[in-house]
């Protein structure tokens, strides 16, 4: 049996068994063997942890249409990603490649190329409904069509762009809620970007997009092969759930990770320089508190949750839509997300450091008739590795010999040592020294917790296979 392989290194953590290994997306999933190009569902969500999934082990989660996916599908729960950033997180996933060949670092770098032109090229209908986050907003990027719902509060980058959602609120005269209008409440800034969603409930973005999404599946004429990406911007803040989903969480006891001074005391300059930072800027709507009440954080994580929870449920309608029209009956489902939120842990802000609950992300994969349901993959996976398998799923020309970081190989009785000389030419080595990153030419140095990995690029000739 072979399988599609991805250059990423993981080391499993001090303490616990493992060697290096490598992700591949499906055993089963033979290329040369499909009889038909699959519809290729793919959503993804903004800003959405690990742990906001009930049937990946977290039982005050109410999520039942994303545990439906988990108990038919694949999960791999080793998944991470290569930004801690919407856009350089996005970027990597729709292209293959790291940050630092993409060139695209942050929000409104220009990012205008992606795989879905090749999905396109090979027959795919390829459309988009909800978050992209490419930039210019509008660009092509492969689809055939767009309808742009861009992020809830969009203060610094492209504020006056109107996307779909702008423009059905507009419709109907209601007045988006966003920092402007949060910042009138008398105790804004004591809220941790948590707020009531006071409007009308189907006009809260996240089912705004479950809608239009339901809308599009029933209203287009049946297509096939269908590639089909919905983009959900919560549970990104603000976190702005309506109030009948909030209140079960409310009277949850939720995990919340005690931040002692010992920890704050421990962490690099640039670090504590961020927790002021993020105390005097409200990004997103978030005013970092740098010594939050118990309360605080637990309405902080229980409106968060209750984002994912109304997105759980435009899950199941849009699945129950597809489902109708016949789209699932040859389909491929993707449910993942861009990066995590530390929502108060390690006394952090949102996203921009490389803790597990910022890099580590959901990632489900759904085809019955292409793959068992497997409880766990067990293989790390970079959130920019799945690409050359979406691709290879829709047949497209040359997709298994493009010669991107993470292009896909074939793996029978190799060693990961052996497939890692082959794609990285050189392996990872880890270096003592702490909290600093550093760029040394043809490779860089990230460091996370007490080691470092150096990441090498790897040259794009392409090889024989042995």
């Amino acid at each position: 049996m072979s399988a599609g392989i991805g250059f990423f290194g993981y080391n499993a953590p001090r303490g616990q068994p493992g060697k290096k290994c490598f992700f591949f997306f499906a055993d089963s999933l033979e290329v040369s063997a499909l009889t038909s190009q699959p519809n290729i569902i793919f959503i993804i969500t903004d800003q959405q942890r690990y742990d906001t999934i009930n049937a990946l082990g977290f039982p005050y989660m109410d999520t039942p249409n994303l545990d439906r996916l988990v108990r038919e599908g694949i999960t791999f729960s080793n998944c991470f990603v290569t930004a801690a950033s919407c856009a350089p997180a996005r970027a990597s996933l729709f292209t293959g490649y790291y940050p630092h060949t993409t060139g695209i670092l942050k929000n409104a770098d220009s990012w205008t190329r992606s795989w879905i032109e090749r999905l396109r090229a090979a027959g795919y209908r390829c459309v988009n409904v909800g978050k992209m986050h490419s930039y210019p907003y509008h660009t092509p990027l492969g689809f055939d069509e767009r309808y742009v719902v861009e992020n809830k509060d969009r203060y610094l980058e492209e504020r006056y762009y109107f996307d779909e959602w702008d423009k059905g609120l507009r419709a109907r005269g209601l007045v988006k809620q966003q920092r402007e209008l949060y910042r009138q409440w008398p105790d804004y800034r004591e809220r941790l970007g948590a707020f009531e969603w006071k409007l009308p409930e189907d006009a809260h973005p996240d089912v705004f997009v479950g809608q239009m999404a339901c809308w599009w599946i029933e209203t287009y004429p049946v297509t096939r092969p269908l590639f089909l990406q919905i983009g959900f911007p919560g549970p990104h803040p603000p976190y702005d759930p309506v109030p009948r989903y909030a209140e079960p969480y409310l009277k949850k006891e939720l995990p919340l990770l005690e931040v002692t001074e010992d920890e704050l005391a421990g962490q690099p300059p640039p670090f504590l320089q961020m927790r002021l930072h993020n105390h005097e800027v409200d990004h997103d709507s978030v005013v970092h508190l740098l010594h939050p009440t118990k309360e605080q954080r637990h309405r902080q994580r229980a409106y968060y949750l209750a984002n994912v929870t109304m997105i759980d449920e435009q899950v199941g309608r849009i699945l129950q839509a597809l489902e109708k029209r016949g789209y699932l009956e040859d389909a491929v489902v993707v449910f993942t997300s861009d990066h995590g939120d530390c929502l108060g842990d390690h006394g952090h802000s949102q996203k921009w450091t490389m803790y597990d609950a910022v890099t580590r992300v959901p990632l489900v994969v759904w085809s019955p008739k292409r793959f068992p349901p497997a409880a766990d993959g067990r293989w790390a996976v970079p959130a920019n590795g799945y690409r050359p398998r979406t691709v290879a799923a829709g047949r497209c020309r040359g997709a298994c010999r493009d010669r991107s970081p993470i292009a896909a190989a074939s793996v029978d009785e190799w060693s990961v040592e052996r497939a890692s000389a082959r794609l990285c030419r050189t392996r990872p080595r880890r270096h003592l020294s702490r909290h600093r990153l550093h760029d040394h030419g043809p490779h860089e140095r990230m460091e996370v917790g007490a080691f470092s990995r150096r990441t090498f690029r790897p040259t794009f000739r392409p090889e024989k296979r042995p």
